[in-house]
């Protein structure tokens, strides 16, 4: 048991499953504060909240360049901060509002069907012209078959999908390497 808690009190690896925990909170309280405003927390409502993932992310690069890296950060410790700050954050998220649209409040998906359903049938012309009638059906299909717990994979697979670019932005931004070696060669 010693040997697992000393493999997770490495800075690369404890800093940013911190920041993903707090990323998933504060994603978890976004999605509270849509409910509490009545409108439905999911879809495209629920968007907004990568903002917080790419804070959070540039964020945890700059505090492990600053206090871990004394003032390095490589390319390779941004990237491999930022994934595991957005899949941790997309991981506790994903769960949380599983747990609350399960125990809580269950009309939140019911309401979110419902939506989905009704934006599919607005553009039912469109879509019908560009996939087919058949496409359609098995496209509306779905979304009646959907179930809770795919909110949890949607939630990891659309961030890490989305985390793509800020994350390579983020990275290019904010490295900083020691180049004294190549002034000494010279």
């Amino acid at each position: 048991m010693n040997s697992i808690l000393q493999y997770f009190n490495k800075p690369m690896l404890k800093m940013p499953l911190v920041f993903g925990l707090a990323t998933g909170l504060l994603v978890f309280g976004f999605f509270l504060g849509l409910y509490f405003m009545n409108i439905v927390p999911l879809g495209n409502n629920k968007i907004l909240d990568f903002g917080i993932h790419v804070i959070m992310m540039a964020g945890a690069c700059w505090y492990y360049r600053k206090v871990i890296g004394k003032g390095f950060l490589h390319l390779w410790e941004a990237l491999t901060i930022c994934y595991i700050v957005n899949t941790v954050a997309s991981f506790i998220a994903g769960w949380l509002m599983y747990l609350f649209i399960t125990y809580v409040d269950p009309t939140i998906f019911t309401r979110y069907l419902a939506e989905m359903a009704t934006l599919l049938e607005a553009g039912k012309v469109e879509l019908v012209k560009n996939i087919g009638e058949a496409e359609y059906a098995k496209m509306y299909a779905s979304i009646q078959e959907m179930d809770k717990s795919e909110i949890i994979t949607d939630e990891i697979s659309k961030k890490t999908v989305m985390a793509i670019i800020p994350i390579l932005i983020i990275s290019l931004l904010l490295r900083r390497q020691d180049h004294a070696f190549l002034r000494d060669r010279t």
